[in-house]
């Protein structure tokens, strides 16, 4: 009999009693169907495992048994295009084997073993290498080329290079003599425990913006790359859309998309969308550039626990080799929940509304994993982590929206009412933020315009005016208002439907360069510092809404193409007119 066995089993934690053959985080195989675990507790009589896979039908008495090895990914060619479950296991391969339902105890490879790779070598036999340095390439898709890398912990000098060729991801391409004498062979793919950081060079400023076409976000509420941001809403206020929106435009290299513990249908959804998109920069399919992680809200919940760690694991791999990476984690709130269930399962004393005292630590860890960064290869890359929040009842006083604000510096604040007003993407312009503006500002001042954070800072002014005078509006009627507050109200309506709402699926809105978003945003104060010289003569401002010039400024967003901001010069002359007409008039 094994001396290792199952003593009892509550849910997915599983202890195995008098026993001192573990370590902690070590990777397990549990029960008779070898089902993954990992070792989260070790006490003087007791050792407590977290069982990645579903435990109906586990006994006690089944073995249990050590790897030796903390719970670890293959990383190598072959990830891009492909859907992995919580725990890194290809579901399209899963599904070839078993059918529809995921089968216990598979343990199959991240990675394809038998397929070969055009693999282009860029070192010669007694040259010396040194961590982290790309040794080959091979194209892993028609958008990325896929750069092999020397292990963090290895260096030494070249000793034996195989000849450009095709190989299999485990066929030994080159081999390193280290200064201790040992012969290290490499191939095409590592491993890498999931939650261990991956090492780099040093930490770079946030001086770069994440574009996204997105005028809300781009000019009101900017992320940084290697940034982090929060995307909390309600349900049905576009969370999902928005992440979908961002993953299609942003300008990041490859997208990494986790959905942890989201609904079946959300998911599918998700893969059927990417799977039929066209990635807009390079014409081919977005799945070329995209890597998707599906643990759904019926999987195990520990496996939801591990899902967001293997997709900050592979967007650091990516980071390594110089690319930048966006990371959707949609959402952080059902990660949340699952910690919640496996401490209650663990009896540990609750915290705020039951989630375990030590949330806002993990929460901490992961989003500390962003960051720009010189990589051990030196190159720059890049991992921007964007995580959709799923408060209860919208409720943002709740623990995971708390914690979330504490260690993201962007706060994309979605609103229910803006949402049901059909209103997209429906952030919230009063309740969001972004704390790299002050980062990003010489950025847009030189590659935009001198001008543009003065004009942003002005379209935020106008915009907050706008909510004061409300509450008035709300009381009295906004008859009663002076006209230069009028005035306010009108403009800002013009940059809530003209500015900041966007239409996904018109071919010129969907997507916005930032250059026609800082003129849009010159033509609307135009208008406003034009508007003015009728209030100082006593001119009703009602005339100007009757000339239709509002409505023709909101409609800029369809009329001007995206490659013809140059149009934009012809509304800065009809404004005058309209604007020298009324006061000719008078």
């Amino acid at each position: 009999m094994p001396h290792n066995v199952i003593f009892s089993i509550n849910g997915p934690v599983v202890t195995v009693k008098d026993t001192k053959d573990f370590f902690m985080q070590e990777m397990v195989y549990v029960g008779n169907d070898r089902l993954v675990g990992e070792v989260i507790e070790i006490n003087e009589d007791r050792t407590i495992i977290q069982v990645y896979e579903i435990t109906t039908g586990l006994k006690p008495g089944e073995p249990v048994e050590p790897t030796g090895a903390p719970l670890t990914i293959a990383l190598g060619p072959g990830l891009i295009g492909n859907i992995f479950d919580g725990i890194a296991r290809p579901l399209k391969t899963i599904q070839q084997q078993t059918g529809a339902f995921i089968s216990r105890g598979s343990s199959l490879s991240s990675l394809d073993t038998e397929r070969l790779w055009d693999v282009v070598m860029l070192v010669t036999e007694g040259n010396s290498v040194h961590p982290g340095q790309i040794i080959a390439q091979c194209p892993e898709s028609e958008s990325i080329t896929h750069k092999i890398l020397v292990p963090p912990d290895i260096s030494g000098r070249v000793v034996f290079v195989a000849k450009n060729g095709q190989y299999r991801i485990n066929d030994t391409i080159c081999e390193i003599e280290t200064e201790s004498g040992q012969r290290v062979p490499l191939s095409l793919c590592q491993n890498w425990p999931i939650r261990k950081p991956r090492p780099y060079k040093e930490h770079l400023p946030n001086t770069i913006p994440l574009i996204t076409g997105q005028r809300v976000i781009d000019t009101l509420f900017p992320i940084a790359k290697g940034g982090t941001a929060a995307i909390p809403g309600g349900f049905g206020t576009g969370k999902t859309m928005t992440q979908h929106q961002l993953a299609k435009w942003c300008d990041a290299d490859i997208i990494v998309y986790v959905g942890c513990g989201e609904r079946g249908n959300e998911m599918t959804q998700v893969l059927e969308e990417f799977g039929e998109l066209i990635d807009p920069r390079s014409g081919r399919k977005l799945t070329d550039r995209t890597i998707l992680i599906a643990n759904t809200s019926n999987m195990p919940v520990a496996a939801r626990e591990a899902s967001i760690y293997t997709g900050i694991t592979i967007a650091e791999y990516y980071r390594d080799m110089g690319y930048n990476v966006a990371m959707m984690a949609d959402s952080t709130s059902r990660w949340a929940e699952a910690l919640r269930e496996i401490s209650g399962r663990l009896e540990e004393m609750p915290a705020e509304e039951g989630f375990p005292a030590y949330l806002p630590s993990r929460l901490a860890e992961f989003y500390e994993r962003a960051g720009r960064v010189n990589t051990l290869s030196g190159s720059n890359g890049s991992v921007t982590i964007i995580g959709a929040v799923s408060p209860q009842g919208s409720d943002f006083s709740e623990p995971v929206t708390q914690n979330t604000k504490r260690f993201t510096r962007v706060f994309w604040a979605l609103d229910k009412s803006l949402a049901y007003a059909r209103h997209y993407p429906a952030i919230n312009w009063m309740t969001s933020y972004s704390e790299y503006d002050n980062e990003l500002a010489s950025y847009f001042e030189q590659e935009v315009d001198p001008e543009f954070m003065k004009c942003r800072a002005r379209i935020i002014s106008i915009l907050h005016e706008e909510s004061s005078l409300m509450e008035i509006v709300k009381l009295i009627g906004a008859d009663v208002l002076p006209d230069d507050q009028k005035l306010i109200i009108d403009i800002a309506r013009v940059i809530r439907i003209g500015f900041l709402q966007q239409n996904a699926y018109h071919a010129e809105d969907t997507y916005v360069p930032l250059k026609k978003q800082f003129l849009m945003m010159k033509v609307i104060l135009h208008l406003f510092d034009r508007a003015k010289a009728l209030i100082e003569s006593n001119i009703p401002i009602s005339r100007l809404a009757e000339s239709g010039i509002y409505e023709k400024i909101i409609k800029i967003k369809y009329d001007v193409p995206n490659s013809r901001t140059d149009m934009l010069e012809e509304y800065f002359k009809y404004i005058n007119n309209v604007v020298d007409e009324i006061l000719g008039k008078s």
